[in-house]
Formats: C-alpha cells, structure tokens, sequence
C-alpha cells in the first residue's frame, strides 16, 4: 500500500489569516470570538461568532470575478494558494506544471456552502421576483464549486470530489485523498475545507435548535470546551488546506514531509439526525486504530489527541467518555484539547484547520490549549491541556470531527520516518 504523507498546508480563520500566525495565536491561546460585524444582530439572541478579519478576496481573485463566489469559496482559495505555495507546486501564475496536473486531484469539503449567497438570492426571489436572481447564484453557493474555483485557480486536472459531511466533511475529505493515493488514482491531492454560514440564516437557524452559545456579553469567554458551564458552540469560519502525496513523489521531488498519515476511520452514529452518541465516534476511532496497526504493525501510541471538543453539554461529555473507553481507562489516555474556543467551530472547515493546528502541534513538539475551563465539568475528567500550552515531545497524533447526521471521522499522523 503506497505511503501517504502532508507537504503543504494553509488556513485563515479568526485568530489568522496564515498558518504561521494562527498557530502562534493558538500556542498563545488567543481567541478571535466578539460581536457579530457581518449583519445587524438586534433581533437575534445570538450576538457573537468568530469572524475572519482584515481579508480582502481581491488578493485571491480579480476584482469583477469576486462576485461569482460565495465567501467560503473565497476564503478557500485564499488557503490554498498558501499551501500549494508551500509545498512548492505552483509557478508565478500559481498553477502547476502541466507534467503532474493530470495526477492532481482536489477534494473540497464544506458543511453548508454558501449560505450567505442562498439567503441573499431567496430574499431577491420573494422580494424583487425570479428575473432578478443572480446569474452567478448556483455556482456560487453549490459546495463542489470550492474544488471548480481551486482546480481552474491551479490547473488541476485529476479527480474533482467534494464531501458533505457537516462537521465532519473535511477530515473525510483528508480520509478521500489518502484512499486515491493508496488506490494510485492520484499521486497529489489538495484538500481543502471551506466554511462561511455566519450570516442570518445560519446563525438564525442553529440558534433556532438551542446549539449556540446566548454568552453575548462575555465573547472572549463564550466557547469554553469541558467546563461545567459550556452551552453551546460559537461559530466560526474560516478554511483550510492540505496537500497529500503520495509518499514515493514527495521525496522524489524533495518535499517537505509535515507527516504521515496512518490511519483514518469512517462511521455512522445510526441513532438521531442532531443528538450525539459515545458509540458513532468510538467506532470510528477503533477504526483509526484498526489501519494504523496494519500498516505500522502495530497498535498506534497516541501522544495527542485535538478533539471535536464543541463546548455543547452532550458533546463534550460523549467525546471525552468515548476516549477513555478508546484507551481502556482515564488513566491510560493522552492529553486532549479543543481549538474552537479561539476559533469557533468552523463546521466543514473544522477537520481541515484542526488538522493543520494538529500537523503543527506535532513538528513543534507542543500541546495547543484548551482556553476557558475555569471549572472543569466532573464528567469530563482528562488532562485538556487547560488554559496554556505545554510542551511535549510528541511521535503520533490523532484528530477528531463528528457531524450532524451522527457521522464521524478521526484521522492519525505521524512523524515521518524513511
């Protein structure tokens, strides 16, 4: 079975709009949470969310094709330029060599798509009539598109998928790109993950459901993963890339190895459209488990985990119960922590940027923290790296992302060894 290895990566989220920077702010345990600038939100009970800041789409696109994308595609793009930039595989009209474009593949991934855009046209709809819908509205917000915009961007010309998983989408996409290296579909893959639903809509409509956070005064401390007074998620936006390769041609042509992925797992809760259970995501980390103990030949330690860690009552409890049972006991299970309360959630572009902010934890031998547990919930009792980063000589790491729908992904790295 071919080698999968991590030769690129980018993001921009609330806390950055780069990786080195966001990474910093996350070690730092900075938080981009505050009021909600994107629409006027008098009447909404949720007031906050973690908004990208000081990004002009005009860097990534001309100035009159800005309007045939929605924001998260936008907000992809921008990340993707970053890592095909950082993997060395683009020119200065950023495409790829036509030589390895055929082998390229993209794999998008985003919960909801462009939301804002929808929302937009419906009101032009019920308000203006059809005739004034924008001609640009369906290939703006139709989630496959983030992989049309990114592989004309760069000339990709291999498989274009895209995953619909909620907030699960971009880890299975990670899970999508291994499978076509390992399947020799494609020697390349860029996967990238891309979220922007804060807007009416979205931020009316999870908290029509009861899943957001009503901490409007107090932003800073609103997403607050494993304490006892967590209620609810804030959400975020954001996206992220990663180029996969296949093992072999990373070395060939003289990459950066970020890491190895070993293992990654798949399931369904098979229980309820929106209530999570501990046995969906336990399965799929066995799975994990199960793939890197075939190609290691042996089971996996995990010196780390970046958990789904939501900050919703439910959520938190199933994931951390979910863990120790993984582990065979509280006692056997390494440290854990949540990013989302510096960044949000960021729904289909969780996995990505999570994966990212895990890669990093890994090549810099540190714990990123988990801000805000000021009394830790007596349910959730793990070491969650609380309130500050610590450093840690770490080998091999895991990441978690769950979704609605009870589908759940986990995916293992590793330091790279010839």
């Amino acid at each position: 079975m071919k080698r999968v290895v991590i030769t690129g990566l980018g993001t921009i989220n609330a806390i950055g709009n780069n990786v080195e920077d966001s990474f910093k702010a996350v070690i730092a345990g900075d938080c981009g949470i505050d009021k909600i600038t994107l629409f006027n939100i008098e009447e909404f009970p949720v007031k906050i969310a973690a908004e990208v800041k000081n990004f002009d789409p005009t860097t990534v696109m001309d100035k009159k094709e800005v309007k045939k994308a929605d924001r998260f595609i936008q907000l992809g793009l921008k990340a993707s330029y970053e890592a095909m930039s950082d993997a060395n595989l683009i020119t200065n009209n950023n495409r790829v060599d036509s030589s390895i474009a055929d082998d390229f593949a993209v794999v998008s991934a985003s919960g909801i798509g462009g939301l804002g855009t929808i929302q937009k046209n419906s009101v032009v709809c019920d308000k203006r009539g059809p005739r004034k819908i924008s001609p640009f509205f369906i290939p703006s917000s139709l989630v496959n598109m983030l992989g049309g915009f990114v592989s004309i961007a760069h000339g990709l010309k291999g498989p274009s998928l895209s995953c619909v998983t909620a907030c699960a989408a971009s880890t299975h996409a990670l899970a999508e790109a291994a499978k076509l290296i390992m399947l020799d579909t494609a020697s390349k893959v860029l996967v990238i993950g891309a979220e922007s639903a804060i807007c009416e809509a979205g931020v009316g409509g999870f908290a029509a459901m009861k899943a957001l956070s009503t901490n409007n005064d107090n932003p800073k401390k609103s997403s607050r993963p494993f304490d006892t007074n967590r209620d609810g998620f804030v959400m975020g936006e954001g996206a992220g890339a990663l180029v996969v390769e296949d093992l072999e041609e990373a070395k060939k042509r003289g990459a950066k190895i970020y890491a190895e992925i070993i293992g990654f797992g798949e399931s369904s809760d098979a229980n309820h459209i929106t209530a999570p259970v501990v046995d969906g995501p336990l399965r799929a980390m066995k799975a994990a488990f199960k793939m890197a103990k075939k190609i290691n030949g042996k089971t996996p330690k995990i010196d780390y985990v970046n958990a789904h860690g939501t900050s919703t009552p439910v959520g938190d409890k199933n994931e951390t119960t979910a863990i120790k049972e993984l582990f065979n006991g509280a006692s056997n299970c390494p440290p854990i922590s949540s990013t989302k309360g510096q960044i949000g959630h960021c729904l289909g572009a969780a996995g990505a940027i999570e994966a990212i902010f895990t890669i990093k934890a890994l090549n810099e031998n540190i714990l990123p923290p988990t801000i805000n547990i000021e009394k830790q919930d007596p349910l959730c009792d793990l070491d969650y790296v609380a309130n500050t980063s610590r450093k840690k000589e770490l080998n091999t790491v895991m990441s978690n992302n769950f979704g609605f729908g009870g589908t759940n992904g986990s995916i293992i790295f590793t330091k790279y060894k010839d």
